[in-house]
């Protein structure tokens, strides 16, 4: 009787193992299983999703968060037509205005050597700390040819503000700042003659004077609300007539080659690129360049 059982078990378990097709038996193929939990993201993860969008700062003005750009895109002065828009500086949960570095300003905002210039530029020395100026978010943190190492950090009334020639950064994009943290040391890197801070005031990608919000002598702000209108940019008339001027007297230039000479230097001279030069004179960027050479610029 047991060797029936036996059999008869035996039998039970091959069979389950195995299935016939065709005359031929083959091993029985198990279903993979079904995940049967539907991906659906309920109300609060929405929620949740749209709230990390507008988490960044001003997200309403710009719609988006460029951290590859260093300049955003420049919004439509026409559009403010003759309205006034006020800009509150600050609030009372931040930690207001801390200037970015005690130093006198060896250039302002303004025309400058046929060229315009949208910041100050504060005196220090390689390695003084700079601190942001207001609350906000790292925007960007990189090094770029003009500007050196530099930090942008925007604001959430929708200002940006500008830090550059640094000798180091000490944040990361995404970095949520507050006035007065350090950012980074002062330096000499990008297109820079001498270390010194060039600090930026930008809205919506347009520089502005910042002399209008913040005394460079007092070191703190002069208002508390920034009032914007399309006389806040007239000054863009007067720098697009001076790159025209600097265009128009920079097509008859000519440099006459000294001792110690290289193409890159002539071009950080003239503000323009080896590139530029090389292309225009029919040389390569690496050419040795030949005492009392004319270099057309």
């Amino acid at each position: 009787m047991k060797k029936i059982i036996l059999t008869i078990f035996a039998f039970s378990f091959f069979y389950s193992a195995f299935a016939f097709e065709g005359g031929k038996a083959i091993l029985s193929k198990e279903k993979e299983p079904t995940d049967t939990i539907p991906f659906i993201i309920d109300e609060d993860e929405l929620s949740d999703y749209s709230d990390s969008l507008v988490s960044f700062p001003a997200y309403d003005l710009y719609c988006n968060w460029d951290t590859i750009h260093t300049h955003s895109i420049k919004f439509d002065i026409a559009a403010l037509k003759d309205e006034v828009k006020e800009i509150a500086l600050y609030d009372e949960s931040s930690c207001g205005y801390v200037h970015p570095f005690s130093g006198n300003v060896t250039s302002g905002f303004g025309p400058r050597r046929k060229r315009f210039h949208y910041g100050a530029d504060i005196d220090l020395e390689t390695g003084d700390a700079v601190g942001a100026a207001f609350d906000g978010k790292v925007r960007i943190a990189k090094t770029s040819k003009s500007y050196g190492k530099v930090v942008v950090i925007r604001h959430s009334n929708g200002l940006e503000t500008y830090y550059a020639h640094l000798s180091k950064i000490n944040v990361e994009v995404g970095d949520e700042v507050f006035a007065g943290q350090i950012i980074g040391l002062g330096g000499n890197t990008g297109r820079s003659r001498g270390s010194h801070l060039h600090f930026e005031v930008r809205y919506l990608g347009h520089p502005i004077n910042p002399t209008e919000i913040i005394s460079f002598t007092e070191h703190k702000l002069v208002t508390d609300t920034l009032c914007l209108s399309k006389k806040t940019f007239d000054y863009i008339a007067e720098a697009q007539k001076a790159a025209s001027k600097n265009q128009a007297s920079s097509k008859n230039k000519v440099h006459i080659v000294k001792k110690g000479d290289t193409l890159s230097g002539i071009a950080r001279k003239y503000n323009t690129t080896a590139k530029a030069l090389s292309k225009r004179n029919g040389i390569r960027t690496t050419s040795t360049l030949r005492l009392g050479q004319r270099i057309r610029i």
